[in-house]
């Protein structure tokens, strides 16, 4: 699309309030070519349009409607894009997700399967486990392990082989680097319970049943 050149519609005897049926102030191409050819017909011929300035006027249209065209092209695509992982988000209910995360919800007698991501290989890699008043009831010493994602599995014992009570606990995950201990995220498995469909563009968001909100994008892998 493109505005309407008020001085060329002056230099044609024709006005925007002039236009019956044409109220709006943008035109496609078939009106630009239509407007130009009559502008080259009703010239003055002392005074001529410039070639120049006649090129420069349709590349400028050419360029603003191509310009649109792309952006309707990739709001299709996008919509497509989106159509597609509604679905997917839809098939994820009820069923368990490996995602970025600490909090996890241990059932009663029961085990948890976690993971951790390592951004380089380690020779030492710890894992503990945190329950809600901030105590730590295992250390897991997971030894060498390369750069990767690493799954692990929790047995809900404490460092003295008992069940501990069924309820939400935190992981906290480091590794050895260059003889330092660092940070690492980890991943957590959690059923969906229900998925939010924002509009397109704004992200699909599923709830968990760790009772966490987590993006689409955030899901590793669907277990």
């Amino acid at each position: 699309m493109t505005t309407v050149n008020t001085q060329l519609l002056d230099n044609l005897g024709l006005s925007l309030s002039s236009q019956s049926t044409q109220s709006k102030d943008v035109m496609g191409q078939s009106d630009f070519l239509k407007l130009m050819t009559t502008q080259l017909q009703n010239q003055d011929p002392t005074k001529p349009m410039e070639s120049g300035e006649f090129f420069n006027q349709i590349a400028q249209f050419s360029m603003v409607a191509g310009v649109e065209e792309l952006k309707s092209s990739f709001q299709q695509v996008a919509d497509a894009m989106f159509s597609t992982q509604s679905l997917q988000a839809s098939a994820m209910v009820g069923r368990s997700v490996l995602v970025t995360g600490s909090l996890i919800t241990l059932a009663e007698g029961g085990e948890m399967t976690a993971g951790v991501s390592l951004p380089a290989s380690t020779r030492n890699l710890v894992v503990g486990v945190v329950d809600s008043s901030g105590q730590l009831v295992r250390r897991l010493d997971l030894g060498t392990q390369p750069e990767g994602d690493l799954s692990f599995t929790w047995d809900g014992l404490d460092a003295n082989g008992v069940a501990v009570p069924a309820g939400d606990y935190q992981l906290v995950a480091q590794m050895e680097y260059d003889g330092e201990a660092v940070g690492l995220d980890t991943l957590v498995t959690s059923k969906v319970n229900s998925v939010v469909m924002g509009k397109s563009g704004q992200g699909i968001m599923l709830n968990l049943s760790n009772n966490e909100q987590v993006s689409l994008a955030d899901v590793v892998q669907i277990m």
